[in-house]
């Protein structure tokens, strides 16, 4: 028969498990793992304000990149209206005048009916005014951008103004700047 060593160096047998403790822990575990586990408790839903918080974030960014990008196209489609009205403009030529001999002029008043014409086909409305003695024409046009998503913005919404021109070009031989 074999005889069980005895003393420190022998190998525990199932009945010398240690006993499980009173607080809930499972047997078996060191009381520093305990201590660890209990401490991580304290730290639960950290991460959760933590991600509350970055995507507040987040969004508050993409917010404002979706709405400074609506504004710039915005701003854009102006200037190409006016700069479109302005064109419409400028081919409002006074005829009287030319048969008359005093050269190749914008008629101010059928040239601001055209531009105001243009501009209300996407809903615009603009002015326009006849630069170089008559033979060009400015058109300014004003609307607002209200934003998609950003309620920082006034209620209503971001001024924008876009301006066009067109100068009266005639019998041209060979290019003015050069």
């Amino acid at each position: 028969m074999l005889r069980k060593p005895e003393g420190p160096g022998r190998a525990p047998e199932a009945t010398d498990a240690p006993e499980a403790p009173d607080d809930g822990r499972p047997a078996g575990l060191l009381p520093a793992c305990g201590r660890r586990l209990r401490r991580l408790g304290a730290d639960a839903g950290a991460i959760s304000l933590f991600v509350a918080i970055v995507a507040t974030g987040f969004v508050s960014v993409i917010g404002v990149v979706v709405d400074a990008g609506g504004r710039l196209r915005a701003i854009e489609n102006t200037d190409a209206r006016a700069q479109e009205a302005a064109r419409v403009a400028g081919q409002q030529l006074d005829e009287a005048g030319v048969l008359q001999g005093e050269g190749f002029k914008v008629q101010e008043e059928y040239a601001a009916q055209a531009a105001n014409s243009y501009l209300g086909l996407y809903g615009l409305s603009g002015s326009a005014e006849l630069t170089h003695d008559g033979t060009g024409v400015v058109v300014t046009v004003h609307t607002t951008y209200k934003p998609a998503l950003l309620g920082l913005v006034p209620k209503n919404g971001w001024g924008i103004t876009g301006r066009g021109s067109a100068i009266l070009v005639h019998g041209v031989k060979k290019a003015e700047n050069g």
